[in-house]
């Protein structure tokens, strides 16, 4: 009989971190994948994820509809209220052998009280990291709450082994979203350029040089995420490169980046910026591969872009802590260093390949563990 892994996506990055994973459960013959999509990943204003995840074939079982309006340290407690008590009906509806949670943010967390509290064995990947916000915090909570952890590198395993996790549970399987940055090196043709670059503000040709920049509010600076976008995007206006500019996550302060990006567009008309809300994963990856420079404070700049060789010019406080490749410069909210380094950064050109997130083949070693561990309803997982 097959045992049925229900795997939670609650946002355009969790969906690329762990899309390799569903394919590799869908075609494996011991297990049954079951999806709940949920979060910003059904909201258009973020680029409506679900419609992405239905044309790469996943159908999902349930629609979980749980973020509330405004982006503000309130919103995300109480979305994550809301999201235990609506995935607590879910997932006694689905009755999976056990649910899978990804990284770090409020739905994740969300979805670890869920599991746990059902007696619902629950799986975490990319868990033993540490941020510079609540993501951290989250992150090692949803790590207490789990019977099973498969994590990016020997770092993130040392740092749950510490938290007292029992060794056994614990396996290195990589980052899955580096799967998707292996296929994409191996072989361009995802992108179409016509149809998936879809946004607002100027038209950008991809056969020129380009930058990328995604940048998201910190939670514990949400009251500054206005002022600090303000400094990227006249660092980059000041470059007049043609970039392209993924559209701020669903956090605190969100709100107030994106009232900045968008009185910023309606003022400065000629600058070559293209803003986008969402591209699915391969196309980004190799519209990304392509990119002189990433700029923001994304973990796609830390995990990606080191398997791709892309330069980083990561800004803030977001990913401080967090192990980087030689790929990644570090600075501060401030235009005139952005700009610097980010001219560093295209001189200096691509960076050699680090594999330390991965190789690119999480998502058959994470099928496979999961073919094999026993799922004890209430109890640890064992072997």
């Amino acid at each position: 009989m097959k045992r049925s892994i229900c795997v939670v996506i609650t946002a355009r990055p969790s969906y690329s971190r762990i899309k390799s994973v569903l394919r590799e459960i869908h075609e494996h013959p011991d297990l049954e994948l079951q999806l709940i999509v949920s979060g910003s990943a059904l909201l258009d204003k973020y680029g409506s994820v679900i419609d992405v995840i239905r044309a790469d074939g996943f159908e999902p079982n349930a629609q979980v509809h749980m973020v509330v309006e405004g982006e503000n340290l309130v919103t995300s407690a109480k979305s994550t209220g809301l999201g235990i008590m609506e995935m607590s009906t879910v997932l006694s509806h689905l009755k999976p052998d056990a649910v899978l949670s990804v990284a770090d943010r409020y739905e994740t967390i969300a979805t670890a009280i869920t599991g746990a509290y059902m007696n619902i064995p629950v799986i975490h990947v990319q868990g033993g990291e540490v941020t510079g916000s609540i993501d951290e915090k989250v992150r090692h909570a949803v790590t207490k709450l789990a019977d099973l952890h498969l994590v990016s590198n020997q770092d993130a395993a040392e740092r749950v082994r510490r938290m007292g996790e029992e060794p056994a549970s614990i396996h290195i399987t990589g980052c899955p979203s580096i799967d998707l940055a292996a296929d994409v090196m191996q072989k361009q043709g995802f992108l179409n350029k016509k149809e998936q670059i879809k946004g607002v503000g100027a038209e950008i040709e991809l056969k020129e040089p380009y930058l990328v920049v995604m940048q998201h509010p910190v939670t514990y600076e949400w009251e500054d995420a206005g002022d600090q976008i303000i400094e990227t995007l006249h660092a980059i206006d000041a470059l007049n490169i043609p970039t392209l500019w993924l559209w701020p996550n669903v956090d605190a302060g969100s709100d107030a980046a994106s009232r900045a990006i968008r009185k910023f567009r309606e003022n400065n008309g000629t600058t070559p910026i293209r803003f986008v809300k969402n591209i699915p994963p391969e196309p980004f990856l190799e519209l990304l591969s392509g990119a002189k420079c990433l700029i923001g404070n994304s973990s796609v700049g830390i995990r990606e872009c080191s398997y791709l060789g892309v330069p980083v010019v990561n800004i803030g406080s977001r990913q401080s802590g967090r192990g980087q490749g030689p790929n990644v410069l570090d600075i501060g909210h401030d235009r005139k260093k952005i700009q610097q380094k980010i001219e560093l950064q295209i001189e200096h050109g691509r960076y050699s390949s680090s594999s330390l997130y991965g190789n690119g083949n999480s998502g058959v070693q994470i099928a496979d563990l999961l073919s094999k561990v026993t799922f004890n309803m209430g109890k640890r997982i064992t072997y």
